[in-house]
């Protein structure tokens, strides 16, 4: 009984520390997004890239190609903007556990098992530009299918951030019916190399 109960007194503590170090990150990160529209943008230019793929009629589809231009450019935009202002939160506010479940002060107990968020958000910005921009031998669909994986990657980055990488998979699956492995596999290989040089994959 004793044994059971100094277990549940320990694991009690763990989930109390644990969620209020993600109350912290969730009130940081949302400070910085909140000056941007980005998670709206991201919503509006997913759902044109569906429309457009479910377009049959090609002259229609061309007039939705042409009108997401413009939302491809604000967001690009937009992130490169929060990604320069979230670079000034310290380092130890910006590493992220590489642990697949939430601990309390991993950053400050096991650094080798961290990554730094700042650099993760930064190859997003740089990947969302590349794939806004048009590229020879690439089709505007292939373009869009692109774009989509980087951006329910950095999503998923956010949520790691925010909680837990076992979370922000399980949100991703939710959210975008899209597992971790494959949204890895289609962003571009430039994007995959930087990206497990920083977070591990």
């Amino acid at each position: 009984m004793d044994i059971f109960i100094s277990v549940f007194i320990i694991g009690w503590g763990l989930n109390s520390f644990t969620q209020r170090d993600q109350q912290v990150r969730i009130a940081l990160l949302g400070t910085y997004l909140a000056k941007f529209k980005i998670e709206k943008l991201m919503e509006n230019l997913i759902q044109g890239y569906l429309r457009a793929l479910g377009e049959t009629d090609p002259e229609r589809q061309e007039d939705i190609w042409n009108m997401l231009k413009t939302a491809e450019t604000e967001l690009r935009e937009q992130f490169n903007a929060f990604v320069l202002s979230f670079s000034k939160v310290t380092e130890p506010q910006a590493r992220v556990s590489r642990l697949p479940f939430a601990l309390p002060y991993t950053a400050k107990w096991l650094p080798g098992f961290t990554f730094d968020a700042r650099k993760a958000l930064s190859i997003h910005a740089h990947a969302i530009a590349q794939a806004a921009t048009p590229r020879d031998g690439r089709t505007r669909k292939e373009q869009a299918f692109t774009m989509m994986a980087e951006l329910f990657l950095m999503q998923h980055t956010c949520h790691w951030y925010c909680r837990s990488k076992m979370v922000a998979s399980a949100r991703l699956m939710a959210q975008h019916k899209s597992p971790y492995a494959q949204v890895l596999a289609s962003v571009e290989p430039s994007t995959r190399k930087a990206y497990c040089a920083v977070v591990g994959c």
